[in-house]
């Protein structure tokens, strides 16, 4: 099995809101590294780790006066014992607070670290981590993948700062895109295969070649459909993406139920083109505002953004060769396959059998300069 057996375990493991995720600390560092300046004399809060193991809370106390942090605070879910897999059933959570080295050795000690108990369980909706909440200036960890949506939606709330961690798939959520579409939330620096995977329970099985055992004895757990979330500026969000396709009829098809052209690849979006293009989410990991608007999506709830295209359930989902897919039951819905067993497309068609358009999500964009 490849790495798309790995990200099936991921869905599986979100659905069943078994969340037990734990970030690497080279892939922590490799994405921070980009943040640097905007950590100064600022409140830092992890609120989704155990403090006492997380690489979040290790990368921050060892960079402490390195990034000229302000104070550190991390809480712990019911968790009392200094292991990464606990059970939380314990009695009473803690948070920790961080405020710098006092010693002169540049090292978070241990008497240098804060120890606090919560009296509720440390969960982020909690009213004392709400409060912690309203103390901090950026929020940075890896949330629960089955509570995604909540957790933004508490960030937003509190008008928060944060670089955290979620899966590709979270853009075309109908809590998530509008904040996407609207800038006030977008991608990170690294996605995808460049995350080194997540740190799981012993109990959880190694599937997937890319699934392996550290030199520390850690199961490790790839995925390539991971990436940063982040409302915090960085260079390459103001990237120029280099084109040097012009647009073309006989290769650029129009959509039946709405005015735009599909484009199968961002790379060939065309340089000339003044109306709407339909192009794949991977389009968001090189979008610049500068120089596109994103003006709606397809399918999971964003048909408010684009109403015409609201009619994927009108339509079977069929392979090339006719047959509908067995995932769906025949019919079109946000879990369907979107590739056959030939590793073929997928196509909507509708009941007289016209192919109306390939059944991948898309992004619609159009030039903001033209």
């Amino acid at each position: 099995m490849a790495r798309i057996a790995t990200n099936k375990f991921l869905h599986k493991a979100k659905k069943s809101k078994n969340d037990e995720f734990y970030t690497i600390l080279s892939d922590i560092e490799r994405e921070l590294r980009h943040y640097k300046k905007h950590f100064k004399n600022k409140v830092v809060f992890c609120n989704c780790d155990d403090p006492r193991v997380s690489n979040f809370f290790h990368y921050f106390s060892y960079n402490f006066e390195k990034l000229r942090t302000k104070k550190l605070i991390t809480t712990c879910y019911k968790n009392q014992n200094m292991d990464l897999f606990s059970q939380h059933d314990t009695e009473r959570a803690i948070y920790l607070e961080y405020e710098g080295d006092k010693k002169g050795n540049n090292v978070p000690d241990p008497e240098e670290i804060g120890i606090k108990q919560l009296k509720g369980d440390g969960d982020f909706r909690s009213k004392e981590s709400i409060e912690l909440l309203r103390q901090s200036d950026i929020v940075v960890t890896n949330p629960p993948f089955s509570l995604f949506r909540e957790y933004v939606s508490q960030l937003m709330e509190y008008d928060k700062k944060f670089l955290i961690i979620g899966t590709w798939n979270v853009i075309t959520y109908k809590e998530i895109f509008p904040l996407i579409k609207e800038n006030k939330l977008w991608i990170g620096i690294n996605s995808n295969r460049n995350f080194s995977g997540f740190i799981v329970p012993k109990h959880y099985p190694l599937d997937g070649s890319e699934a392996r055992i550290d030199e520390n004895g850690n199961r490790i757990v790839s995925s390539n459909n991971t990436c940063w979330f982040t409302n915090l500026d960085n260079a390459k969000r103001h990237e120029e993406l280099i084109l040097y396709k012009k647009f073309n009829p006989e290769e650029y098809p129009t959509y039946d139920n709405y005015d735009a052209i599909e484009v199968s690849k961002t790379n060939d979006i065309p340089i000339d083109y003044e109306g709407v293009m339909g192009v794949p989410i991977t389009f968001m990991n090189k979008y610049n505002p500068e120089q596109f608007e994103v003006l709606g999506a397809t399918q999971r709830g964003c048909h408010d953004e684009v109403p015409d295209t609201r009619k994927y359930d009108d339509y079977w989902e069929v392979k090339q060769n006719g047959q509908k897919t067995g995932s769906s039951g025949g019919k079109t819905n946000e879990n369907a396959n979107l590739a056959g067993n030939d590793g073929k497309k997928n196509y909507f068609i509708n009941k007289e059998g016209m192919i109306i358009q390939s059944a991948y999500q898309r992004i619609f964009i159009r030039h903001k300069r033209l």
